[in-house]
This record gives structure tokens, sequence and C-alpha cells, in this order.
């Protein structure tokens, strides 16, 4: 038998256990570079099938196809929707129900206590409100937002993830950490990082056709022809 719902929006919130459980001092992750979108899918569908579950893909523009390379289930958001929108719509009526029929009765033009289609726009308008702090609150709490530092900021070679590089990163509570480096080196990555919960950074691998130099993203940090012949 299948979890109860409550226990599986729970278990995905982020003070929930198998949420942000590790201590950020002790997380550690592996951050591999690709150069196309192409070969950041390939990554993604490999460690999908190798049964990764604590990792992350990142790119600076939405990359097609690449949710479900990833294995991603679709988003939750749209119940916490729902649920709060039914909720606030119910309690719009149900304070406008007691103020006029219970707390304060007035007889107006002979009409009921309980006159309902007066108090649907102010129902609409609560629905409304209830649906939009789902949706807001709802996002943050299965995005683990706010979360003012991530141990990926540590990694100069991430900040092209903004411009014209491609990421993948795998958190070390990951079931499959200790093979980890070896797929994100199978599946073609031209670097890949190790990053300490205290901000240092390890190169672990840089693909055959990467040449020593700086890491500020010069030619020579490209790998010819990577993208072709993934």
């Amino acid at each position: 038998m299948s979890q109860p719902l409550l226990s599986r929006l729970l278990s995905r919130l982020p003070w929930a256990k198998g949420g942000d459980a590790t201590d950020p001092a002790e997380l550690r992750l592996l951050l591999a570079e690709y150069e196309s979108p192409g070969a950041l899918i390939l990554a993604a569908r490999k460690m999908r099938d190798a049964g990764c579950t604590r990792w992350d893909a990142h790119s600076p523009f939405p990359v097609h196809g690449l949710e479900k390379a990833m294995g991603l289930k679709s988003s939750m958001v749209p119940l916490f929707v729902l649920v709060l929108g039914l909720g606030g719509a119910a309690a719009g009526m149900a304070l406008q129900w007691w103020v006029s029929a219970v707390e304060y009765p007035l007889l107006v033009s002979g009409k009921p206590m309980f006159s309902w289609p007066a108090f649907v726009p102010i129902t609409f308008e609560c629905g409304v409100l209830g649906g939009a702090l789902g949706a807001v609150f709802g996002f943050l709490g299965l995005a683990r937002l706010p979360r003012h530092h991530h141990p990926l900021f540590a990694s100069q070679r991430f900040e092209r993830m903004s411009d014209d590089r491609f990421f993948l990163s795998v958190e070390s509570d990951d079931p499959h950490w200790d093979r980890a480096a070896d797929l994100l080196a199978e599946a073609g990555a031209s670097r890949i990082e190790e990053i300490g919960g205290d901000g240092s950074v390890k190169e672990v691998h840089r693909g055959s056709g990467i040449t020593s130099g700086p890491t500020s993203g010069t030619a020579a940090d490209t790998a010819p022809g990577t993208s072709e012949e993934a």
C-alpha cells in the first residue's frame, strides 16, 4: 500500500527526514561540467538509470527534454494550490455565514440571513488568495528555499553556469555516491570537482580533450568535438 498523501507531502519538505537532513558542514558535492545541452541530457539519463536520487542539473537556459532525462515527477505545487484555494474559499464563505447569520444577524428587505449569492464575490477572492499562497509557499517548501548559501558557490567554474556551461551536481548522501564520479566521467564530463562543506574545491577528473591551464574560462578549457561526439 502506498504512503498516505499527507506523509508523502511532509516527506518532501526541507525540514522533514530525507530533505536537507545532512549537516551543511559535512555535505560534499561532485560538480561535473559539460559543454553542450546534449551532453548534459546524456549524463542525466545515465544518472537516472543508475538509480541516483540526490543530484541536480544546472543550465544557463531551459533545455528541452531535460526533465524527462532526469526522471522528474510532476510537480506537487498544483496540489497545494488546489487544497489552499478550496480551503480559502470555504473559509471565506464560512466567515460571511458566521457574521451574517450567527454573530450579527440583520434582516435586510426580508432576505434570508444566509443569502449565499451575495457572498460569492468574497468567496471567490478568498479562494484566489488561498491558491496564490499555496503556489508561493508550496514552491518554496518543495524547492527548499530560502537558502542563502550552497556549497556549489565555492566553485569558480560554476559561475559559467549562467553563461555557456552545463553542470550536474551530486550530493554526498546519494546512495551511489561511491561511484558517482565514475558515472559522471563515463558520461563525458570535461571536468569534475569535489566540493567540501568547508568550501574546499578539488579537481578529481579532467577530460582527455582538456589541456592544463587557468580555470577562468579560456579557449584552453574547451574540449574540441565533445558536443558533436556526444
